[in-house]
């Protein structure tokens, strides 16, 4: 993440040059995204999502959604340019986290309403829009305080400066609750596919296609993120638990092994390191 403007600058042009970045449109949509999802919330409570404001903002997360990570695989692609670095090819742009959820973004955008799709974005968005705020906002409008060197320092010792006390309580935040948010993230994921499974099942409009659309995203999520797989592990303890009960009838173990199997065998058709010089994905923690 790029510096705040230098300190010794009026604040109005510290706010100017801030404004002019990339990186500032990437917060705007971050904090638009959040705007809408609560906003859309209030309509969702009185039973109104369908009204005029409420598919306006419904549409608008997703369109804020798609231009914040377009703005990430963007500077991703410039600076590959920048450094002469090769770039990917589909699979490897695909296997990209933000090209997936650039492109489930601009599904979502076009797609029947599904409510459930916006919470994943939006909590990415709480956790961006807070580490931005740390690491540019109050820094511009309250510049760091130079701490006094300590006795017996170098002369050439580098200047320590003091961080504004919110800034720090917004990196313990973040700190604290990201894994545990990210692990409630995988699971709205996993939730989302068993709601659009239910639609399939009842033939609502375009939710086959959306239903292989996003069994693809989860399925590389999975290949990606321990969140994910870690999510998957739970849920397949917990209903082994409960059809290991007593009394279960033996139908019901057989079906939850015939869906184990399916799934397994699933996720080895679907394996495409197996296809691509034997290489495995890189596993990330989000």
């Amino acid at each position: 993440m790029a510096p705040p403007p230098p300190a010794d600058l009026p604040l109005g042009q510290r706010l100017t040059r801030l404004a002019q970045t990339l990186q500032f449109a990437w917060f705007t949509g971050h904090a638009t995204l959040i705007i809408c999802i609560i906003r859309y919330s209030f309509s969702y409570l009185r039973m109104n999502y369908y009204g005029a404001l409420a598919q306006f903002c419904y549409r608008l997360t997703f369109i804020s959604a798609g231009a914040t990570y377009g703005i990430v695989v963007y500077k991703t692609f410039r600076a590959r340019q920048k450094t002469g670095a090769k770039q990917p090819g589909p699979l490897g742009y695909l296997s990209d986290e933000n090209i997936q959820y650039l492109l489930m973004a601009v599904v979502w955008l076009f797609m029947p309403q599904y409510p459930l799709a916006m919470l994943p974005y939006g909590i990415y968005s709480v956790f961006h829009v807070a580490t931005y705020t740390r690491a540019n906002l109050i820094p511009t409008f309250i510049p760091p305080k130079k701490l006094a060197p300590v006795d017996g320092a170098s002369p050439g010792a580098k200047a320590q400066y003091a961080q504004h006390p919110l800034s720090d309580a917004i990196g313990a935040f973040v700190k604290k609750y990201y894994d545990q948010s990210m692990s409630i993230v995988s699971g709205l994921e996993i939730l989302l596919w068993v709601r659009l499974l239910l639609s399939a099942v009842f033939f609502q409009r375009r939710s086959w296609i959306l239903l292989a659309v996003y069994t693809a995203f989860l399925r590389a999520r999975f290949a990606q993120s321990t969140h994910v797989q870690t999510s998957f592990a739970q849920l397949e303890a917990r209903v082994d638990n409960l059809i290991g009960a007593q009394g279960t009838p033996p139908a019901a173990r057989q079906v939850w092994d015939t869906v184990k199997g399916g799934a397994r065998q699933f996720h080895a058709v679907t394996d495409v390191n197996k296809y691509v010089n034997g290489a495995a994905a890189p596993k990330k923690t989000s």
